[in-house]
């Protein structure tokens, strides 16, 4: 019956902790944190990944729908390979494989 009590207890002084939200620590209650995950880039990674302009699936997943091209904080690549990126994207524009933009409709 001891036993009980004390845990009891040591369950409040937990809780009182954690505070109304169950959580420890500051901030917001119920609001998770960001937590930052290292993005790599795909083509170092995989050493005999190329980019080219004739592949049109791979580089369209670095365009937005709009046809812009994703920046390094979204992608993950290194500086070497979004600039190489950059150029295939451009060269599959000028070669019409990729649209320079989406139609907009008003």
């Amino acid at each position: 019956m001891a036993e009980e009590i004390e845990n009891h207890y040591m369950m409040e002084e937990e809780y009182e902790a954690r505070g109304p939200g169950g959580r420890r620590g500051r901030g917001r209650p119920g609001v998770r944190k960001f937590v930052h995950r290292p993005k790599m880039c795909t083509f170092c990674v995989e050493k005999n990944a190329r980019i080219d302009y004739k592949q049109v699936d791979l580089i369209r997943r670095y365009v937005t729908e709009r046809g812009k091209i994703r920046p390094r904080r979204q992608t993950g690549m290194c500086a070497k390979h979004q600039r190489s990126m950059a150029t295939a994207i451009k060269r599959a524009r000028h070669l019409a494989l990729l649209p320079y933009s989406t139609s907009v409709s008003r």
